[in-house]
C-alpha cells in the first residue's frame, strides 16, 4: 500500500487535453490509473499546479484544474475524494482509493479570503503558498531577495489554520520557512523535498528545518527528482536511501513520507520512472529497515499525519 504526497498529472492533463487517465494503453502520465493499481497507491495526492508561462494567474485557472479532477479523475465508482477524518476512514477499511487536491503556488488566491474558502470547500486540502518564486504571501526559495511572509501571508496562514487547510513548505525560501513554522498553530508539512546535507538543492531541506518539522508533527515527503536525490551525477534508489538514512538519523522515522513529484519531473531514477514501480523502492527499503518502518514509510505516517489533522466533518 502507498500514500503519495505530490504529483502532478492535473498539470499534464490541462496542457494535453487528450490524455485519459484511465487508458491502460497511454503512456503519458507517470501516474495513471493502471499504475495506480499495480503499486496499489491507496492515496493520490493531485496538485493544481499553474505554469511558468502563466503570466497572470487567476481563479478560473485553479477552476479549470478542479473540473479536469472531478470529470477525467475521482471517478466516483474507483476513488473518494478525501475532504475528512471520516473520508479517510473509508478509504483505509474499505476498496475504493483516495484522492486529496491540493494547491501548489497560491499566487491567484491574491489575498481572498472569499478565494480560499471557495478552494476549501470544492476539496483543497494542502496548500504550497508559493512556487520557486515571489508572491503576494511569500518569497520563494528562487527569490533572489530571499525575505519571508508578507502581513498579507501572516493573514492567509491563520485562514488557513481556521479552515483545516495545511500548509505545505515545500518550494518556500528558507526566511518564509521560519516564518511559517513561527506563525501556523497546526502541524505543517514538505510534500516533496529531500535533505540538504545529503544532496545540497535549495529544494532540499536543511537539518534544522527537518528538526522542526519533527517537533511540529509535521511529515517530510521524500521526493523521486534526480537532482534533489544526489548532486553528484546519476541518481539512483540508493541515492534516495541516504536521504532516508539521514532523516531517521535526526530522529524523522515517524515523520518520513512519500512525495514522488511524478508528472512533474522530465528525468527519472532508474527503477522509479513511473507510479508502476514503488515495488523496486519497497524492496530497497526492506533490505536495512523493519516492515513496521516500510510501511511507515509507504503509507502509515501519512495516514497518522492525516487523521490527526484533516477536518473532522
Amino acid at each position: 500500500m502507498i500514500i503519495d504526497g505530490h504529483c502532478d498529472v492535473l498539470w499534464k492533463m490541462v496542457e494535453h487535453p487528450e490524455i485519459d487517465f484511465y487508458d491502460p494503453h497511454q503512456t503519458a502520465l507517470d501516474v495513471s490509473y493502471a499504475h495506480v493499481v499495480k503499486s496499489d497507491i491507496k492515496i493520490q495526492c493531485f496538485a493544481i499546479y499553474l505554469s511558468e508561462a502563466v503570466r497572470q494567474p487567476r481563479f478560473d485557472h485553479y477552476l479549470e484544474y478542479i473540473n479536469i479532477f472531478y470529470r477525467k479523475v475521482a471517478q466516483t465508482d474507483k476513488w473518494i475524494v478525501i475532504k475528512n477524518k471520516s473520508d479517510l476512514e473509508q478509504v483505509m477499511n474499505g476498496t475504493k482509493r483516495g484522492a486529496i487536491l491540493t494547491l501548489e503556488g497560491a499566487d491567484a488566491i491574491n489575498d481572498h479570503s472569499l478565494y480560499t474558502q471557495i478552494l476549501q470547500l470544492l476539496g483543497v486540502r494542502m496548500i504550497g503558498v508559493t512556487w520557486n518564486h515571489a508572491n503576494w504571501a511569500a518569497d520563494g526559495v528562487l527569490e533572489p531577495r530571499q525575505s519571508g511572509f508578507s502581513n498579507k501571508g501572516k493573514r492567509f496562514i491563520k485562514e488557513c489554520n481556521d479552515l483545516g487547510i495545511i500548509l505545505d513548505v515545500s518550494h518556500l525560501s528558507v526566511r518564509s520557512f521560519w516564518d511559517l513554522a513561527d506563525h501556523s498553530a497546526k502541524p505543517i508539512v514538505a510534500t516533496h523535498a529531500n535533505a540538504r546535507a545529503v544532496c545540497s538543492h535549495p529544494r532540499n531541506l536543511n537539518d534544522d528545518q527537518i528538526r522542526t518539522l519533527i517537533r511540529m508533527e509535521g511529515r517530510i515527503g521524500l521526493t523521486f527528482v534526480p537532482s534533489f536525490a544526489s548532486g553528484g551525477g546519476s541518481a539512483s534508489i540508493d541515492s534516495l536511501l541516504r536521504h532516508v538514512e539521514h532523516i531517521c538519523a535526526l530522529g524523522g522515522e515517524h515523520n518520513l513520507v512519500l512525495g514522488s513529484d511524478f508528472d512533474g519531473i522530465d528525468t527519472k531514477i532508474p527503477g522509479l520512472e513511473h507510479a508502476g514501480h514503488f515495488a523496486n523502492l519497497t524492496e530497497k527499503l526492506s533490505r536495512y529497515y523493519s516492515k513496521e518502518s516500510v510501511e511507515g514509510f509507504l503509507f502509515g505516517n501519512w495516514h497518522s499525519f492525516f487523521a490527526k489533522n484533516l477536518p473532522a466533518l
